[in-house]
């Protein structure tokens, strides 16, 4: 399904209910910096954390994933790995940018390593799916591991390595890990979307599954109130 469909909101025919999840507690970040805590009003510095970058498909439902994770504080929606600077939404689903729908992970890494990041990564997508997630095909919605260092990329190459060795999967591994440039901040109204539009037809039927299923996966790095 290409960009401009998926983000079509429709009449729902279901009631989604959220039960046991608290997403009113998904922070919101602003300009300067720091996000703020929806749930106390209080803000938090973002300098002080670790920063990781992923692609893998839309990028609403890999935001609404490490929302859930221990250690992770934020995640922005956004885009990477293309050749154009401030790209649009638009310019990014016509596939003429280079860039995949991606996301920029906040974490504290005393909590939380790059490896276990990477492996709720993996656990989040079909790993073996080429050029998409899913519904959605097309070169914005590949499959991505950024690292940032070389440590970064041993860790990122060494679990798809296992993953290849353990044929968990009858088919190769299409994650690509490559050398992170530039991230672009999303529009805000891509934001924290699972968050506030719950029943939009796309994300009950696309990224609340998804969360689920990578919530049950890894369930040892699920922050207790956000599990599903």
């Amino acid at each position: 399904m290409k960009n401009n469909m998926k983000k079509i909101s429709f009449f729902s025919l279901f009631i989604l209910v959220l039960a046991g999840s608290s997403f009113c507690s998904l922070n919101k970040t602003n300009s300067t910096g720091t996000a703020i805590d929806v749930s106390t009003n209080t803000q938090i510095d973002l300098s002080k954390f670790s920063k990781a970058y992923f692609a893998g498909g839309c990028f609403w439902c890999e935001e609404a994933v490490f929302e859930s994770v221990i250690g992770v504080s934020e995640v922005i929606s956004g885009y990477s790995g293309g050749h154009t600077s401030n790209p649009s939404y638009e310019e990014v689903g016509g596939e003429q940018t280079g860039h995949a729908e991606s996301i920029e992970v906040y974490y504290d890494p005393a909590i939380v390593t790059y490896s276990n990041l990477v492996k709720v990564y993996l656990a989040s997508i079909d790993p073996t799916q080429v050029q998409g997630q899913g519904p959605d095909h097309g070169d914005s919605y590949r499959s991505l591991i950024f690292y940032q260092n070389e440590a970064e990329k041993n860790m990122a190459e060494k679990q798809i390595a296992e993953l290849t060795a353990s044929k968990k999967y009858g088919r190769p591994i299409a994650v690509q890990v490559v050398s992170f440039e530039k991230f672009w901040k999303a529009e805000d109204y891509h934001q924290n979307y699972v968050r506030l539009h719950p029943t939009q037809a796309y994300v009950m039927h696309e990224s609340i599954p998804r969360l689920k299923r990578t919530q049950a996966a890894v369930s040892e790095l699920i922050k207790a109130d956000r599990k599903m």
